[in-house]
């Protein structure tokens, strides 16, 4: 499983936020949601930058970097 994948799935949770409504707010569809969070597709440079404004969250926390700094040490 891809880590962006993985984290998309968990913050849409923390924030009680569906495919469905994430996808409404990025002018995407929610099958392109899913297949983000099923790791069988990731999104442009662009949409990931609207997803983190979106979201609220920091690029390095949504594609995994903190996790694997830390697997890393």
């Amino acid at each position: 499983m891809n880590m962006f994948a993985e984290r998309l799935r968990e913050i849409l949770k923390e924030k009680n936020l569906s495919q469905e409504n994430l996808a409404r707010k990025l002018d995407t569809t929610q099958p392109t949601v899913q297949r983000w969070t099923a790791g069988k597709q990731e999104p442009s440079f662009d949409t990931l930058v609207k997803i983190c404004l979106e979201l609220n969250t920091d690029p390095n926390d949504l594609l995994g970097f903190d996790e694997i700094r830390l697997m890393g040490k």
